[in-house]
């Protein structure tokens, strides 16, 4: 059994400071899935550094109708508040939709952007893993792999990325703020999720001891007709097969604007950039939304028990789409 040492810190930079200084530590907020892998020794940090006391927590509503959210917030307050259950619908459905009220109740905003895969193989010290021991190699794709990703995969990882509330953030252009030992600055949502590559252990790009300190999403008034479709082999605390945030804004029955990102299906929270081209501009029906999805999945990377996820997710898509479009209409 391995001894591990914990503080609590008080402020932003004694947190910063503690981990950037020692490469053994690691920030502690919820705990919902850290403290699992840290049982299971896929995670071996020697220090624990306990964030939950910083003022990270706030719900702010900004000017046009943004809102920053703090890091600490948890999934089950910012589901709940006005301002996202009004003006970022598909937010809320994805915070609801993530986890059981337990783990809502818990877990933290910048924890939930920070979570690891739920790999099985990532999961058991005895399979090989690049994410959990670089060049050890990827258990998984000649393995049990019909959860796993379709898109943005690599030779050397096709975990997929877990989150439900990250697919929204990707759709709504959400801005991370992070701050470390060279001051603070911020990442576009879609930067913060790397691809696997050659290096699937590097998720973020984080400099050691980076603490996520709020979530920004900008003003989107097409949002406030949105919504997140997930699609599970069960009806609650499940993880997604196939999922779709989806808003449109309409004019005449004609695609003024679209936002669209995928979970499930991917390494990190997928923005279908490829489907939102082609529907911009065109009539918003269900020959348009199919050809779109079409498009978004022609590079899916499938295997025998996950070769499924490419219709279903076309179909997912079309679904989204078409309730996303209904909610425009009524405008």
């Amino acid at each position: 059994m391995r001894t591990i040492s914990y503080t609590r810190a008080t402020d932003v930079r004694s947190a910063v400071t503690a981990v950037s200084g020692d490469p053994g530590s690691s920030f502690l907020a919820g705990g919902t899935t850290e403290v699992d892998l840290l049982r299971l020794d896929v995670l071996r940090p020697n220090h624990l550094v306990d964030i939950n006391r910083l003022p990270l927590a706030g719900i702010e509503d900004l000017p046009g109708g943004g809102l920053r959210i703090g890091a600490l917030a948890r999934m089950s307050e910012v589901a709940e508040a006005r301002g996202v259950v009004e003006r970022f619908p598909m937010l809320s459905e994805a915070l609801l939709l993530g986890a059981s009220a337990q783990l809502r109740n818990m877990a933290s905003m910048g924890g939930n952007l920070m979570q690891r895969v739920r790999c099985s193989y990532y999961r058991d010290t005895a399979s090989a893993c690049n994410k959990r021991v670089p060049g050890s190699g990827c258990a998984a794709l000649d393995g049990v792999n019909r959860g796993h990703a379709v898109l943005g995969t690599s030779e050397h990882c096709i975990a997929t990325h877990p989150s439900d509330m990250a697919v929204a953030l990707v759709a709504l252009d959400a801005v991370v703020h992070v701050e470390g030992t060279h001051g603070a600055r911020t990442l576009p949502i879609d930067d913060f999720f790397l691809l696997p590559g050659n290096t699937p252990e590097r998720e973020h790009p984080l400099t050691p001891g980076e603490l996520i300190t709020a979530i920004e999403v900008p003003p989107t008034p097409m949002a406030r007709r949105s919504h997140y479709l997930k699609v599970r082999d069960r009806e609650s605390y499940e993880f997604a097969l196939v999922s779709a945030a989806a808003a449109l804004a309409l004019e005449d029955g004609v695609i003024r604007e679209v936002r669209l990102a995928l979970g499930g299906v991917a390494t990190k929270p997928w923005r279908a950039r490829r489907a939102e081209e082609l529907l911009a501009g065109r009539s918003a029906d269900r020959e348009t939304f199919a050809r779109a999805a079409a498009e978004e999945l022609a590079p899916a990377d499938t295997r025998p028990l996950n070769a499924f996820k490419a219709d279903l997710a076309q179909r997912t898509i079309v679904r989204a789409l078409e309730t996303a479009a209904a909610m425009g209409e009524a405008t």
